[in-house]
Order: C-alpha cells, then sequence, then structure tokens
C-alpha cells in the first residue's frame, strides 16, 4: 500500500475490525517506552492480555507478569489500565508491555492501608544488609527488616530470615524516600513488643549497663542489656556504631570485639524507639584537656600510624593523632610503627586536629629553630 494510500485508509478507520481489515501494515504503530490507556481482555495464571487498540493485544508475561502478579490478583476483565511499550513487537508478532507504572501506585497505596490497620503480609528474605535483611514484599517491593525487628524464635539473627517466607507488619512507608520497613516481630511476639516499647520510653539518656555483644558488624556492635521489671528480666537490643566504640580510630570492628563479649555502655539515643549505646563515653576523652597537655613548641614522643601522600600521622596517646605534613618532612622516610619525636606546631580543638613537626636527630636535618 502506497504512503498516500495508507494515510486515507487509517483516517477512515472507525472500528476495530476495520483496521485489522487494513492488514499488518496498517496497524498502530507504538514506540518503545510509550505510555498507552487501554483495557483488559484476558486473565491468565501467568499473562494479562490488554486491548490498547494494536492489531493484537498486548501482553504482560514472564518477569513481567511475576513482578505485579499481587497486582493482577485485583484486577479484572474490563479494566482500564496504563501500560508502558517494552516491544512494539516481538518475534512472535506479541505487543509486550509493562504495568509495574500501575502497579506501583497500587502497591503504596496497599502498604500504607497495611501500616494503618496493622495487617500481616508475606515477604521473603532476599539478602543482607546493614543491621538486617531486605526482603521482597508483594507487588515486586522490596523492604527492610532490622535485626531489632527479628523475634527470637530466628534469634534475632538477619541471616536465619535468609530464602524464608516470614509473616511481618508494616512498620514505615515512605513513598518519596522509596522506603519500607518490616517488622517480623510485631507478628511473632507482639505483646513482648509492647513490653518493650514501654520500658525503653522508661529509660533514660545516660543510663549505664553491662551488655552482651550479640553481633559484630563493619559498622558497630549490636548489644543486648537487661532491664529489671517488677515482675522479672527484659533483655534490649541496641546498636554501638562504630564512632561511639573508642576515642581511637577503628578500622575493624572485628579485630577488636566478638559475638558474646562483654561490654560497660551508656544509652546515648532511643530516638524511635532505636537504642543506640555508646563505650566511648564512659571513659574521659582526651581532647578535654589538649590544650594544657600538648602546649605549642613542646617536644614529645610518639608513633607513626599511617604514611599518606599528605603526610604522616603520629599517635601521641590512644585517641590523640596528630599530621606531620609532607611538607614538613623534608626528604624524611618513616615507616608505620616507627617511633618519633615531635612537637606542637598547632591544635585546632573543635576539628580535633593537631600540627606536628618532625624533630629531628641530627643539627643537619633540624626543621625548626
Amino acid at each position: 500500500m502506497k504512503k498516500t494510500n495508507k494515510k486515507k485508509a487509517l483516517a477512515a478507520v472507525q472500528t476495530m475490525g476495520d483496521l485489522l481489515k487494513l492488514g499488518s501494515s496498517a496497524a498502530v504503530g507504538f514506540k518503545k517506552g510509550e505510555a498507552v490507556k487501554g483495557k483488559i481482555s484476558v486473565i491468565k495464571n501467568k499473562s494479562i492480555f490488554i486491548d490498547i487498540g494494536g492489531k493484537t493485544d498486548a501482553v504482560v508475561l514472564g518477569k513481567e507478569f511475576e513482578f505485579v502478579k499481587d497486582y493482577v490478583s485485583d484486577l479484572k476483565i474490563g479494566d482500564e489500565i496504563e501500560v508502558q511499550i517494552k516491544s512494539p513487537e516481538n518475534d512472535k508478532g506479541q505487543i509486550l508491555v509493562s504495568i509495574r507504572g500501575a502497579a506501583s501506585g497500587y502497591g503504596w497505596s496497599y502498604f500504607t492501608e497495611k501500616e494503618k490497620s496493622g495487617g500481616e503480609i508475606t515477604v521473603f528474605g532476599k539478602e543482607l544488609n546493614r543491621g538486617g535483611v531486605v526482603v521482597t514484599a508483594p507487588f515486586g517491593f522490596y523492604g527492610f527488616i532490622p535485626g531489632s525487628q527479628i523475634g527470637t524464635k530466628f534469634d534475632g539473627d538477619p541471616e536465619k530470615l535468609l530464602n524464608k517466607k516470614v509473616k511481618a507488619k508494616v512498620l514505615e512507608v515512605d513513598q518519596a524516600k522509596n522506603r519500607l520497613v518490616f517488622s517480623e516481630r510485631l507478628v511473632s511476639e507482639p505483646n513482648k513488643v509492647g513490653e518493650e516499647s514501654d520500658a525503653i520510653e522508661d529509660l533514660k539518656l545516660g543510663d549505664a549497663f553491662e551488655a552482651d555483644v550479640v553481633r559484630v558488624e563493619p559498622f558497630g556492635l549490636f548489644v543486648r542489656v537487661e532491664k529489671k521489671l517488677k515482675d522479672g528480666i527484659l533483655k534490649l537490643e541496641g546498636l554501638v556504631h562504630i564512632s561511639e566504640i573508642s576515642w581511637e580510630k577503628i578500622d575493624n570492628v572485628a579485630n577488636v570485639y566478638k559475638s558474646k563479649d562483654k561490654v560497660s555502655v551508656v544509652l546515648v539515643n532511643k530516638q524511635d524507639g532505636r537504642l543506640q549505646f555508646s563505650i566511648k563515653r564512659l571513659k574521659n576523652d582526651p581532647w578535654m584537656e589538649i590544650e594544657t597537655k600538648y602546649q605549642k613548641e613542646k617536644e614529645f614522643d610518639g608513633e607513626v600510624t599511617k604514611i599518606a601522600n599528605f603526610g604522616a600521622l603520629v599517635r601521641l596517646e590512644p585517641g590523640v593523632e596528630g599530621l606531620i605534613h609532607i611538607s614538613k618532612l623534608a626528604g624524611t622516610t618513616l615507616k608505620e610503627g616507627e617511633k618519633v619525636s615531635v612537637y606542637i606546631e598547632s591544635i585546632d580543638v573543635a576539628k580535633r586536629k593537631i600540627s606536628l613537626g618532625l624533630v629531628a636527630t641530627d643539627k643537619k636535618n633540624m626543621l625548626y629553630k
């Protein structure tokens, strides 16, 4: 059919029957990524067909269908829906489309309703992440269960949820941040969770505890403390962030602590019912009297802890390090672990920075005065 005749023929189309009579050459053309509205014509176990005005019905199948199968279960023939064109025509002549956009909006509404009603949902443990486990949820959504929201049924261990289907409740829904947080404990031990909330409310910042390390992570320690109640003892779990472990810099938490270690901690935060503890705040901050102890131009012994392209870091005492800038080394080669004599050039207490100079062992290489 010539191009001018094709345009005239298309202009005369009034029904789907008219369009089909024209053959494939006159079929409505769709572009990949295009959004089109249509009506559901057929729903099968692993596919859904939608009339979008093409030569054939568009189809959702394979991974696209698996992603939205929970949403499809609430659809019926004749429902109007918006689709996105994935492939205008595959090798079987089918128009492949996605309805993830429609499913997403429906899904957020679903989880918001579950959060308000306290209804249970089924999630699947997918992979470990910082402080908990990533799960897949209905409508192809991903969510997160923090370790503190995993009950004794799983020993509070995120790893024990991997590759398992578990019942959970929605703790938080934030569509703007694409954030879903679930709780397994609200299902497996709801009474205990309520009891813990009351106990946490009674805690005061600055309360000190003897704690057990229950899990070691790259970002810190999860510890368990005990709170005495009238009718027994309640165990509560919280986090000691790596920055709250020691006044010294810690590169690898596992080199310092292990599971079942006993530690003394102090409560520093309980916002949103999440307990955060500190180990280092039970000890004196070495920077509190830093200017009195380390006066300008005074000499001190230290140990090189790190060599970098900008200079050498020297430990003066646990929690106190200073920098010998590369420009002050004048060709001197230092190595990590080496004992050196240094002098104080300047101290910035607010930024916790000390500038050092290297005390030379012979006058020829003297770096000051």
